[in-house]
């Protein structure tokens, strides 16, 4: 069924928002190139099991064969997880994946936009894109959609590969609402502590979905940024983070890996560098914040 004329609503998707039912939007990037297999198809199940669990519908956002779409088929999501030609999708990328009738996996910045045309109000993801330490200047697109689409999202904040203090400083630059959940300061995507200090706090869903209403009917144009930190039996210390990163970025440099394959490049390395303990984090993450996307939603 369509919703709007240029992406298409499975059939489920389409019930949940016909009868104004929660509805949660979820990036596809993270299950066709950030987690390797089988790992992916293991976020993949535990994230809508989340969603569903919270009362809420999921809804995997992605170019299917040139289709935008709001929800995958069964038989779709296996493509994306076997990887079969799939292609990272940012939101400039969108269009022409439709243009070649190519499958496009969508990183936050799509999906948060495809999100928006289907009207979905809220997304779940691990973490967002933004300033990356080296070079200084390439930033995520995620930023500038958080700027000038109006969905919530929920993370674990910046992933740790990045420098998450000037990524804080671009969204209070861009005028993003970054809220803390149960949390007085900025997540570290695998750790729960960053030392950077956030300007709001809420401790219950309801006062998100609220703030949300009111941010809303101010008309802001700006998305919602709601940062839930990774549980603590999960979660990795700072130190272990900040030393697999460098060594990451070290890597990074010298076999000159850049642009799109630079940020699953540097999650894999650290991954490996931590014996397989930031994917139990991440896994853990993904599924934690999707259920509260849910609760939100």
């Amino acid at each position: 069924m369509k919703g709007n004329a240029a992406i298409r609503l499975t059939a489920e998707v389409a019930a949940a928002l016909r009868g104004r039912r929660p509805v949660v939007a979820l990036e596809s990037s993270v299950f066709a190139q950030g987690l390797p297999v089988p790992a992916n198809r293991e976020a993949a199940e535990r994230m809508m099991q989340a969603v569903r669990a919270g009362g809420a519908v999921p809804a995997i956002i992605a170019v299917a064969r040139g289709e935008a779409t709001a929800g995958l088929e069964p038989d779709e999501l296996e493509r994306f997880l076997r990887r079969d030609g799939v292609r990272k999708v940012s939101a400039r990328d969108v269009s022409l994946a439709m243009a070649q009738g190519a499958d496009g996996a969508t990183t936050v910045a799509a999906a948060m936009m495809l999100a928006q045309l289907a009207g979905i109000e809220v997304f779940a993801t691990g973490g967002i894109g933004g300033v990356h330490r080296v070079p200084k200047y390439d930033e995520s697109a995620d930023l500038m959609e958080l700027a000038r689409t109006p969905v919530l999202v929920v993370c674990a904040g910046a992933k740790a590969i990045l420098d998450l203090a000037a990524t804080h400083e671009r969204l209070e630059s861009l005028g993003v609402p970054v809220i803390g959940y149960r949390t007085d300061e900025m997540p570290a995507f695998w750790s729960r502590a960053s030392g950077i200090p956030l300007a709001a706090r809420a401790d219950t869903p309801a006062e998100i979905a609220s703030a949300w209403r009111m941010h809303r009917a101010l008309g802001r144009p700006q998305g919602m940024v709601v940062m839930q930190p990774v549980s603590g039996e999960h979660a990795l210390s700072v130190s272990l983070v900040k030393t697999a990163v460098q060594a990451a970025q070290r890597a990074a440099s010298s076999k000159k890996v850049s642009g799109a394959a630079l940020t699953p490049w540097l999650l894999a390395a650290v991954d490996k560098a931590t014996k397989g303990r930031a994917r139990a984090a991440n896994l853990a993450l993904l599924e934690t914040n999707a259920a509260l996307a849910a609760a939100i939603a």
